[in-house]
């Protein structure tokens, strides 16, 4: 059995769409593949692999009891081998309550993950494999993340889109509409990956912390999205990068990465996407573009029609 789950970037919205801002939202032609394959030993043999083919990490689980019996973690980087080991126990004992029939068996299963982007990129190796993992025990996928994860979900609706979507949560429940965002001036837009990956939990607690009602600011954002869909001008797309900039940071006390991070970009906007502070960015620009990026130590920029699906 195989399994195929789509990276995300979240153009609008962000913090807010925890709290029902209708947000714009792009899969990524980068993703994570899960394969399955059935054995005669009652375990699962788990590996997770990278882009480049390495293993980076392995565990084995009993599968009867559904316990760890031994990981190996290949990285000097964030996190542990049991940290991680617990979490991925966590999310298929949560499938396995969803689903009491899975894993019900008596042969156990080599599985096999594998990220087709960098695992710093922050495209989503974690929602990737929450959705997949869903497919493979036939449970709700949102359902999954929200039961051992916190988390908008807007991630896992691009993993089972192909298109850009609308993504909002209304009564707890997510509503997804795909859209067709394919702007004129798509050639001015790049994304640049900031060398560091941003830990979106950290992000989310943070936005937490405040306890403010931000009603206002839900329905200013949620117009928003629809304003960048409709953009039919970089000078306009432009304007609204600088309104939500603005909003986002008022609240979530943080400057706007242009403001803090390049001051002296004067070919376009910057726009921070999903968790502030890491990951990608959206630059809008021209050809010197990449040149300006590369110059500050930035080597990852990626063209809209190189990264979004």
């Amino acid at each position: 059995m195989n399994y195929y789950s789509n990276g995300k970037l979240l153009i609008t919205g962000e913090y807010l769409v925890l709290d029902g801002a209708k947000s714009l939202a792009v899969p990524t032609k980068f993703g994570q593949d899960l394969s399955v394959d059935a054995i005669k030993e009652p375990q699962i043999i788990w590996g997770s692999f990278t882009n480049t083919g390495k293993c980076w990490f392995e565990a084995v689980f009993d599968l009867q009891k559904l316990r760890l019996i031994n990981c190996f973690f290949n990285s000097d980087k964030e996190g542990s081998a049991e940290n991680i080991a617990e979490t991925l126990l966590e999310i298929l004992q949560e499938a396995k309550r969803l689903n009491p029939n899975f894993l019900n068996t008596e042969n156990g299963f080599v599985v096999k993950t594998t990220l087709t982007f960098p695992r710093n990129w922050g495209l989503g190796s974690s929602s990737t494999l929450i959705n997949s993992i869903a497919s493979w025990a036939k449970v709700d996928a949102f359902q999954l993340l929200w039961n051992s994860f916190k988390g908008s979900g807007y991630d896992i609706a691009c993993a089972q889109n192909d298109t850009p979507i609308f993504y909002q949560i209304n009564n707890k429940k997510p509503v997804i509409k795909q859209v067709e965002f394919n702007p004129t001036f798509k050639d001015s837009l790049f994304f640049v990956h900031l060398n560091q990956k941003q830990d979106s939990k950290e992000g989310i607690a943070k936005f937490r912390e405040s306890g403010t009602n931000f009603d206002k600011e839900i329905k200013r954002i949620s117009e928003m999205s629809d304003e960048f869909l409709a953009s039919t001008s970089i000078e306009n797309f432009n304007k609204l990068i600088v309104e939500h900039e603005e909003i986002i940071s008022n609240i979530i006390q943080l400057k706007p990465v242009k403001e803090k991070l390049f001051p002296d970009y004067s070919l376009g906007e910057i726009k921070s996407l999903g968790a502030w502070g890491g990951d990608f960015v959206l630059a809008t620009g021209n050809a010197q573009t990449p040149t300006y990026f590369k110059n500050k130590g930035f080597k990852t920029i990626l063209k809209y029609s190189e990264i979004i699906l």
